[in-house]
């Protein structure tokens, strides 16, 4: 039986990856901290390593107890990170750092897996194309605008960097799915009538369903690629609209205001926001890092790689996914 580490376990996509590698009948272990939440993590099949990337001796010696008790784990999917902080430099201390930390330890340990999956995101790249709006590719220079993208790039560099490292870097655009909070702030929002938009110019966006990012993950595994990159999405090309429009059309087409707020006023509500949440010491959803998001017009990029390599083919469009995680929702009383 293959044993598969997935950090981050707890987390919205790490949760997902879970019930897969159990699905597929692995020894599967969720990495967590001692203090994450394990509402998601119900099945007794699953196996609970708590790993501590704060603190290199602790990490050795969890890693090092592991495996002279089980061996080393085959495959690794590594998980584990921050979206959002109330202080920008958690975002390399952990992103980034913390994935140095681990990786150095595995080879360290001589535990270096089969595969080593490293969850990135699109966004390293940041915006490429905003005028012509070609695809975001492999081959574009990363211009990421976001400590986000910036802790992930350099985790990738890092990954990249290493010689005969058997690392498989997945970058996905905007993930959303059941157990996500941000996109269900837009949710409430148009429950409550009220939906928004930021600036006036054309906004070229793209989606991957949670599951999709499971499904291409496990393809690579299957496929047993290594030292390959790939950009994430459903394939489809969205405008601004289109994802309030379908939210609506799942909660019965209430009445909404819809307001677009000037870029110049965003900027300045994130800054006030991202202050604000630091000086409570809590992570604001609004912030300078979401606001470069909002701004960014163009998120398309191209699918080609992955799915001539791992033979990928999205099972979710937008339309699908949102009638799924607008329904599980509110079946789990969020809206």
């Amino acid at each position: 039986m293959d044993t598969i580490l997935i950090t981050g376990a707890s987390g919205f996509i790490g949760s997902f990856l879970v019930e897969e590698a159990l699905r597929r009948g692995m020894d599967t272990w969720a990495g967590l901290r001692a203090t994450s939440s394990r509402s998601y993590l119900q099945d007794h099949r699953m196996k609970v390593l708590e790993l501590d990337f704060a603190h290199p001796d602790a990490l050795c010696s969890q890693l090092s107890e592991h495996r002279d008790k089980y061996g080393k784990f085959d495959y690794i999917v590594h998980c584990a990170g921050v979206t959002k902080t109330p202080h920008v430099e958690e975002f390399d201390r952990v992103n980034h750092l913390q994935t140095r930390l681990f990786v150095e330890t595995l080879q360290q340990l001589d535990m270096v897996p089969r595969q080593f999956a490293f969850v990135s995101t699109l966004s390293i790249f940041g915006p490429v194309h905003e005028r012509d709006y070609l695809p975001i590719t492999d081959c574009d220079i990363p211009q990421p605008n976001t400590a986000y993208a910036q802790s992930k790039l350099k985790a990738e560099q890092f990954l990249q960097s290493l010689p005969d490292f058997p690392y498989v870097i997945y970058r996905p655009t905007g993930v959303y799915g059941p157990r996500e909070h941000d996109y269900l702030l837009m949710a409430k929002s148009i429950k409550q009538h009220i939906d928004f938009a930021a600036g006036f110019r054309r906004q070229d966006i793209t989606f991957v369903y949670v599951k999709d990012v499971v499904q291409a993950v496990f393809l690579g595994i299957d496929r047993q690629v290594i030292q390959r990159a790939y950009a994430l999405s459903d394939g489809n090309i969205y405008n601004s609209r289109t994802f309030s429009d379908l939210i609506r059309k799942e909660l019965g087409n209430p009445i909404v205001i819809r307001i677009t707020c000037p870029l110049f006023i965003l900027k300045v509500v994130s800054l006030l926001a991202e202050n604000v949440a630091r000086l409570r010491n809590k992570p604001s959803t609004l912030n300078r890092d979401k606001y470069n998001i909002l701004k960014q017009r163009n998120w398309r990029c191209d699918t080609t790689l992955i799915r001539q390599e791992l033979g990928y083919q999205p099972r979710y469009d937008l339309a699908r996914g949102v009638n799924e995680a607008i329904a599980w929702y509110k079946a789990n009383g969020w809206l």
